[in-house]
């Protein structure tokens, strides 16, 4: 998917910008990266353009032109703007995208939606923060050099004429967002709706301390390791990041905003603050409320709500299920297509998770046994989810262990099934992939391929373009041996089936996961019934994501 990203410059040297996109930087530090003389180190990969300048004497044609027009002279004056699209790193693999293509993409975007200006235009192949992404930057002078014919997205009669700065608002950033929408979709690229509000909205702010962070810690980590010590924490989390993970697992197990208020508090002292409402959360370490629009749109009051209803119905729906008596085994034997599983859960295998945990065995708890206060709470938690495990047996209906166990086996047995057929769609949807990325290789390289069959000296032809020559006979290769009748595939095709295998592994991995996370919870409910009458448990309890003592 591409994304597209905007920064607005108080820098009166523009030739930094140069530097930055022909030297290396240090994208944490944004420094540049010398050798052992202390000089600049170029680039490896790099395309670079200038638009109504010479991309070498950018620098000096804008402050020129700024003092033509006797503007950006102020230091609070913006003197450049500076967008970066990113494209997916899938592009390059399945659709072919290279360099030469990413610039042309680049170049038409600039002077289309910035005309008039002085502009470089540079793509960039190595990735960006070690992604791999290929990437195109644009820096163009605030100050318009050219008159140019006035355009729809342009808000104001100046904003097409010479002497005049760049005018970034609302609107006109949507409609930036839009155009590369629709160049990414007319060239076939991966792309996502750019204008639609994040599930989780993660800011660049937050991105570079979580960066930041999890270096420190990596740094802290192997002090600890040195001296012999295990690290507690492997993995940073910003106070975002917790408040998300905090609400995702309140929110799974509330049936009403109430249910989800106390549970924030009670089990990970975050507070929820509702004003004219919208929800806002407190992190147990912060003094100002974080809004839920400022986490993403699953985090929000409308989002929540919604599913704390849907959360109630289905409470509901189990209730009635249990009342209508045990399961209908002979239905569930006869249906063993993991298509049809997930169609009879409201009456066969209705499952909502719950927040049941492992007992914890005291015996080879080191910390319980080295400090009796744990060892009392260890004790307290364990009659919780003893007395936890003992309601869910008499909600759920089983009279005995056998009845539990053979529930057990059935949803394993489902799960295995489940996992089966998302492993055959996997296979198939990697096999498309790849019929995509070559037949993108194919299509990228062949005018230069018809170039060097229509050539007099085709030997050196083949030296001055070994590299796409190679590429274009792989592909073919490749994609005859792939056909059945010799025939190459239609790119159309292949991206309509990738199309339906992506559904058929969406709802796969639903499947799957539905039977997994059941087949979990019955597992834990087996070991702490096997606790609670003293026997020994033949299978080893599944790993929980938190083990903390409520």
């Amino acid at each position: 998917m591409a994304i597209l990203k905007h920064i607005a410059s108080k820098n009166a040297d523009y030739g930094e910008a140069q530097r930055y996109l022909l030297f290396q930087y240090d994208e944490s530090t944004n420094k540049p990266i010398l050798d052992e003389n202390g000089e600049l180190i170029p680039r490896k990969e790099y395309i670079m353009d200038g638009i109504n300048c010479d991309p070498f004497t950018f620098d000096m044609e804008c402050r020129e032109l700024n003092a033509l027009y006797h503007k950006n002279e102020s230091y609070d004056e913006i003197k450049s703007h500076h967008y970066i699209i990113s494209f997916d790193p899938k592009d390059a693999i399945e659709n072919g995208l290279t360099g030469e293509w990413a610039q042309q993409i680049g170049m038409e975007y600039a002077k289309k939606n910035f005309p008039g200006h002085q502009a470089l235009v540079c793509t960039h192949m190595d990735g960006h923060n070690e992604s791999g992404n290929i990437h195109v930057h644009i820096v163009i002078n605030s100050l318009r050099k050219y008159d140019v014919e006035r355009q729809d997205f342009m808000e104001r009669a100046c904003d097409s004429r010479a002497g005049y700065k760049h005018h970034v608002s609302k609107d006109y950033l949507i409609h930036l967002k839009q155009s590369l929408m629709d160049i990414c979709r007319r060239e076939h690229l991966h792309q996502v709706d750019l204008l639609a509000p994040a599930e989780k909205k993660i800011t660049d702010r937050e991105y570079h301390a979580k960066r930041r962070g999890q270096k420190k810690l990596d740094e802290r980590n192997r002090q600890l390791r040195a001296d012999g010590l295990t690290p507690r924490k492997t993995e940073f989390q910003t106070q975002k990041e917790f408040l998300r993970s905090a609400i995702e697992d309140a929110a799974a197990v509330s049936c009403s905003q109430e249910d989800f208020q106390n549970l924030l508090l009670e089990k990970y002292n975050v507070k929820l603050k509702v004003s004219r409402g919208r929800f806002s959360y407190l992190h147990p370490e912060r003094n100002k409320y974080i809004t839920g629009r400022m986490l993403g749109t699953h985090y929000v009051e409308d989002y929540l709500l919604e599913l704390f209803k849907e959360n109630a119905e289905h409470k509901e729906n189990k209730k009635q299920t249990v009342d209508m008596g045990k399961y209908n085994m002979e239905s569930k034997k006869s249906a063993t297509s993991p298509s049809n599983l997930l169609q009879e859960e409201t009456v066969s295998v209705l499952f909502i998770k719950s927040d049941l945990r492992l007992v914890v065995d005291l015996q080879a708890c080191v910390k319980a046994q080295q400090n009796a206060a744990y060892a009392n709470k260890v004790k307290l938690s364990n009659l919780k989810e003893m007395a936890k495990t003992v309601a869910y047996i008499q909600e759920h209906g089983y009279n005995t262990r056998d009845s539990l166990e053979d529930s057990f086996s059935e949803i394993k047995s489902h799960a295995s099934i489940s996992r089966k057929e998302l492993k055959s769609v996997e296979d198939n949807l990697r096999k498309v992939n790849e019929q995509i990325h070559y037949t993108g290789q194919y299509l990228a390289n062949k005018s230069v391929y018809q170039k060097f069959v229509k050539a007099k000296n085709k030997g050196q032809f083949r030296q001055e373009h070994p590299m796409e020559i190679a590429l274009y006979e792989a592909a073919r290769k490749f994609l005859k041996e792939q056909s059945e009748n010799g025939k190459l595939p239609s790119m159309k095709l292949l991206k309509a089936e990738k199309e339906k295998l992506l559904q058929q592994k969406k709802e796969a991995q639903k499947t799957y996961h539905y039977f997994r996370d059941y087949q979990k919870e019955l597992n834990t409910v087996c070991f702490n019934v096997d606790k609670i009458l003293g026997q020994t448990h033949t299978r080893q309890p599944e790993k929980q994501k938190s083990t903390d003592i409520s």
